[in-house]
């Protein structure tokens, strides 16, 4: 690496000058590099070099060198330069610090194309990209298939409520939540299953957990029980965790997460019902009731204080979906699980196992008053070769906010989508 004959090209990201040295960093697209401009070796072109705006595109020829106080390690010592392309003067986000101080988050978001260059984004997409990479080799190592479904979808899976309708030539659908009622239908073809894709979810929360367009990893397994179901999750999260911070240490640190974090998290994961929970919750004073939702700010308090993410099962039957199967020991409860990250960011999964049974799935469409004709394809697999099987879902973004300790959700995708936002 070191005393070799370098060539990059990049943007200019930050410079500075002194004593007829200037000091690049230099963004070319993997990492930021330092690069040292001597006056001295290039008087012609030195003053060009040194007015250049930052932005501006840039080759650099040189020799590599060990320098500890350079971003790396290593500084490139420049011997020639050529200049690709001169950005204009006036870079919106010359100073992101100040900014900040003086506009507030909503500057930033309305420049997101120009934020995405930022160190803090740099180091986010990376982490995210190296987070689905790591989950596609695991389920290709445990034999699971990628599987797609539609984005336009005629029925809900999560709920009416949370729906964007889309005007579908002359008639009305939906975008999806989940591709879960599909891919109950793409088991009996292929077995294990998975994907990565977006969903929609037209909630009108202002929190720094929720997105109305986000990423979602999800799987379906024939012949898997509940027991089974947690099992995989907590194998699935653990790889992907311990890779990223085997892989990533450094950017890890840069964002605040000491990789040794994420390498002690380890299966089994602790599991709390949902009963259990309600009890912890009333003894530090939160006005809940048994059978209640746990919302995201009573996850907060359940997590805040803790290392491990553990799973919270068995929610009542009317706060889960309709094709959660009731527990046959406890029908008052369902065979469902959320995973619950710590340090307070909470719900990063949620799933169960699924109603394989015809009556039974009728019977709670119509508990739920539900039209059983949107839904009449789906009660025809439990007529034609049903068998045990679950599933759960993986909310892309909050895994990556709550590894990379970031403040909200909206900066750990690269255009997020808010309740008050879809600009740029």
């Amino acid at each position: 690496m070191t005393d070799k004959k370098t060539k990059i090209t990049g943007w200019l990201h930050h410079k500075r000058s002194s004593g007829g040295i200037a000091f690049f960093l230099v963004r070319d697209g993997t990492r930021i590099i330092q690069c040292t401009i001597k006056k001295d070796k290039l008087p012609k072109e030195f003053e060009e070099i040194e007015k250049l705006p930052v932005e501006s595109v840039v080759e650099l020829q040189g020799v590599t060198k060990e320098e500890r106080r350079a971003p790396g390690g290593y500084e490139l010592q420049v011997d020639k330069v050529k200049i690709l392309h001169k950005a204009a003067e006036d870079y919106p986000l010359a100073s992101v610090e100040k900014k900040m101080r003086e506009h507030g988050p909503d500057f930033l978001l309305d420049q997101r194309h120009f934020e995405l260059r930022t160190e803090k984004m740099m180091l986010v997409l990376k982490i995210r990209a190296k987070l689905l990479q790591l989950a596609r080799k695991w389920f290709d190592d445990h034999g699971f298939t990628e599987f797609h479904s539609p984005i336009f979808t005629a029925a809900a899976c999560e709920g009416g409520s949370t729906l964007f309708p889309v005007k579908y030539f002359d008639q009305k659908v939906f975008l999806a939540q989940s591709w879960q009622l599909y891919a109950e239908a793409a088991i009996a073809s292929i077995g294990k299953i998975f994907t990565i894709s977006p969903s929609f979810r037209a909630e009108k929360s202002r929190t720094r957990r929720h997105l109305t367009e986000y990423w979602h990893l999800e799987a379906e397994e024939p012949f898997c029980d509940f027991e089974g179901l947690l099992k995989t999750e907590e194998e699935l999260v653990t790889f992907m965790l311990h890779g990223v911070a085997k892989e990533m240490p450094e950017e890890l640190k840069k964002l605040g997460r000491e990789p040794e974090d994420l390498l002690r998290i380890k299966p089994p994961f602790r599991r709390m019902t949902h009963e259990e929970a309600i009890e912890i919750l009333q003894k530090v004073g939160v006005k809940i009731k048994q059978g209640e939702d746990i919302t995201w700010e009573k996850e907060k308090i359940l997590t805040e204080k803790e290392t491990q993410p553990f799973f919270l099962t068995h929610f009542p039957r009317g706060i889960k979906a309709f094709y959660h199967m009731p527990d046959p020991k406890r029908p008052d409860v369902t065979l469902s699980t959320d995973l619950l990250a710590p340090e307070g960011w909470g719900e990063i999964t949620g799933g169960g196992q699924r109603i394989h049974d015809y009556d039974e799935l009728m019977k709670r469409i119509k508990e739920e008053k539900l039209d059983p004709k949107a839904y009449q394809w789906y009660l025809d697999l439990r007529k034609y070769g049903t068998v045990p099987h679950s599933g759960f879902g993986l909310g892309v973004e909050r895994m990556i906010a709550w590894i990379c300790k970031l403040e909200h959700i909206r900066d750990a995708i690269a255009f997020p989508r808010l309740i008050n936002r879809v600009y740029p």
